[in-house]
């Protein structure tokens, strides 16, 4: 390794970091948010919620990793071409290739990790995520109670309270309703409550103080019950059935497995289903070799109007090649098309944008078919944010 690839090597690192660290973050929080909501019924959801979130790094993981890593090139080719360093290293004899080649192989180490996580780290965590998700919708009522939250641990009785303690066993202003065996109806309301977990395990007692009782008696006649303490025993209800096994999702299944399963003829998944996926995996771990044949050219491209057009651009190409890599899971899926064809055309095209915009550029670096439609989208923001701004007065 010659002192050019440690020292762009070493500038990729904080900014592939800080973008991996920034879209990773950005991306969990969104779904913590929404986690939060779904778990607001759970006595343990902040548990759940952890268990949740770890289970979410490695699908994320994978999804920012080919963002991350364009922006890190972009951030960095950039930062060399304002400075002049690319014109020098031209002048000193460096080719443009060879300028490129400490990048792909930064690319390729990247396309081995996320090979790792899209075909093996993801499948179990995917599994391990809709568990738990499982277990935390289903675990019931475990004994203890938020304020305003309304607990039905069974069918013929629902409970709340205005205010709890952070425990959920210390209860003012509780409302019980139940309903007995004859199907007659009966409301409890208390001043104060307290909740304690029975050594059993199955059940809970509820005491309740100064409240009153509403019922109906068995001729049918209503009656009204003062009490200053009073008892009720309610039942804690446990998850209501086990999930699946692994498997049922052929996105729960990990690249060895996609292909055995893919060669059996009595599988539960379609064959062009497994294949797809199997292919899309693939496809987005070998672009990640081919975003600096990309990146490069645009990068050099942008340096009268800056980054950002460029970025636009490319960002657009990433998200069209993920689009229509989803788009062509679901024609092989419905057994619309090949998945070879549906999956596959959306990576040789990709492929053949990033070659095409390398090979162009390399005689007269930056100017490409790409750098061309960058600069002209540079120059008519340019001009149209020069039409809009008030022209200011000359001191």
């Amino acid at each position: 390794m010659r002192i050019i690839d440690r020292y762009v090597l070493k500038l990729m690192l904080w900014p592939l970091l800080g973008a991996m660290l920034v879209t990773l973050t950005g991306l969990l929080l969104e779904r913590v948010l929404r986690l939060l909501d779904v778990l607001s019924g759970s006595s343990n959801r902040f548990g759940f919620l952890t268990e949740l979130t770890a289970n979410l790094v490695p699908h994320y993981l994978g999804l920012t990793l080919p963002a991350a890593f364009f922006i890190a090139l972009f951030v960095v080719i950039s930062r060399l071409n304002q400075d002049s360093e690319v014109d020098a290293l031209l002048a000193s004899g460096v080719s443009f290739t060879r300028i490129v080649y400490p990048y792909v192989g930064l690319g390729l180490v990247l396309m081995c990790v996320s090979l790792v996580l899209f075909g093996f780290l993801q499948p179990y965590s995917r599994y391990a995520y809709r568990a738990v998700l499982h277990a935390a919708e289903n675990a019931g009522w475990s004994g203890s109670v938020q304020s305003g939250m309304i607990v039905s641990p069974s069918d013929r009785l629902t409970m709340t309270t205005d205010v709890a303690d952070a425990a959920g066993r210390r209860l003012t202003g509780v409302f019980i309703r139940q309903v007995d065996d004859r199907g007659r109806e009966m409301v409890t309301t208390a001043r104060m409550g307290q909740l304690r977990t029975n050594a059993d395990g199955e059940t809970a007692t509820l005491l309740l103080d100064d409240g009153l009782q509403l019922r109906v008696n068995s001729r049918g006649e209503p009656e009204v019950l003062s009490f200053d303490s009073f008892s009720l025993e309610v039942p804690l209800s446990g998850a209501a059935r086990l999930l699946r096994a692994r498997g049922g999702d052929e996105r729960e299944l990990t690249l060895t497995e996609l292909i055995r399963e893919s060669r059996r003829t009595d599988g539960l998944i379609p064959r062009e289903t497994l294949i797809a996926e199997f292919l899309a995996r693939l496809a987005r771990a070998l672009s990640l070799p081919l975003l600096p044949l990309l990146a490069l050219p645009l990068g050099l491209a942008t340096k009268r109007r800056g980054s950002a057009p460029g970025i636009i651009v490319a960002g657009l190409l990433l998200l069209t090649f993920n689009q229509l890599l989803q788009f062509g899971q679901g024609l092989a899926a419905g057994g619309e098309a090949p998945a070879v064809l549906s999956v596959g055309a959306p990576f040789v095209a990709f492929m053949a944008i990033c070659a095409i915009t390398f090979a162009t550029s390399r005689k007269r670096p930056g100017e490409t078919p790409v750098g061309v439609a960058v600069e002209r989208i540079a120059d008519a923001v340019f001009d149209l944010r020069q039409r809009i701004l008030p022209k200011r007065a000359p001191a």
